[in-house]
């Protein structure tokens, strides 16, 4: 099987993030054989597009998470036009931690839903305690053709109408928690040319792993997940979410990073 990770953040080995080489080595050992390291804002971003740079198999995005939306997109554009970023994010709505106020997080979140349309890349949205209005924005500015939610922590309403705006759900360790049954139920409804499987390393591992960092090389325990829950032979799982991240980030556009 091969694998590939929707959505991880891998850093330099100066912070918190880890260190790139050796996590992505590992993780190919596992089957995990491409990922997408993420940026969060302009720092993280242009540590993105280095890892990206460096490594086979690994792309980036590019964008500013809600978190930092008071911080401003300045600079951020700038990295877009590079050939590994494949997409605009992580961006959205966290109304959970508020650490920017929630009209700053509106206004930087459609400008960069407007950065996916002008650059013709996917989408890359978080989106916590805030579902109406994220479709609202969404719907306001135009859903980009391929938009992933992230981490979806959404039980089957959400699921079904995320869905029907047309966007792919991209699932996390979370999918394994005993206290996530509504993520399961979302995960089994899903079709499976909008199911997409992540870490969100080093955040969210899944069991029997908590109570340490996530890490790439962890892919292979939340598809045996979906797997299980979606009735489904994990062999098919891994090679509908390859076919499917190949598509989103049009993966094979790079032929010299295309995994395999």
């Amino acid at each position: 099987m091969r694998w590939t990770d929707e959505h991880c953040h891998l850093g330099d080995g100066a912070d918190r993030w880890p260190e790139a080489a050796a996590t992505i080595v590992e993780a190919r050992a596992a089957g995990v054989e491409r990922m997408i390291t993420v940026g969060c804002d302009l720092a993280t971003s242009r540590t993105a597009v280095a890892v990206a740079t460096a490594h086979e198999g690994v792309w980036a995005t590019v964008g500013l998470h809600p978190h930092d939306a008071s911080n401003g997109l300045d600079g951020i554009a700038d990295l877009l036009a590079d050939p590994v970023v494949v997409a605009v994010g992580e961006c959205g709505l966290d109304y959970h931690y508020d650490h920017s106020p929630r009209d700053v997080q509106r206004e930087v979140f459609a400008a960069q839903i407007a950065l996916a349309h002008e650059h013709d890349l996917a989408l890359v949205v978080h989106t916590r305690e805030a579902w109406a209005d994220t479709w609202d924005i969404l719907e306001a500015e135009g859903v980009p053709e391929r938009t992933v939610l992230h981490c979806f922590t959404g039980g089957p309403d959400e699921a079904r109408r995320s869905l029907d705006l047309g966007c792919h759900l991209s699932f996390s360790g979370i999918v394994t928690f005993p206290g996530a049954p509504e993520v399961r139920e979302a995960a089994a409804l899903c079709p499976a040319d909008r199911l997409l499987v992540e870490t969100d390393s080093p955040f969210l591992a899944p069991v029997p792993h908590r109570g340490r960092p996530n890490l790439p090389s962890l892919v292979p325990v939340v598809g045996a997940m979906l797997a299980v829950v979606r009735g489904a032979d994990v062999v098919d799982v891994a090679d509908v979410t390859w076919s499917n991240a190949e598509r989103v980030h049009r993966l094979a556009d790079v032929g010299k990073r295309a995994g395999g």
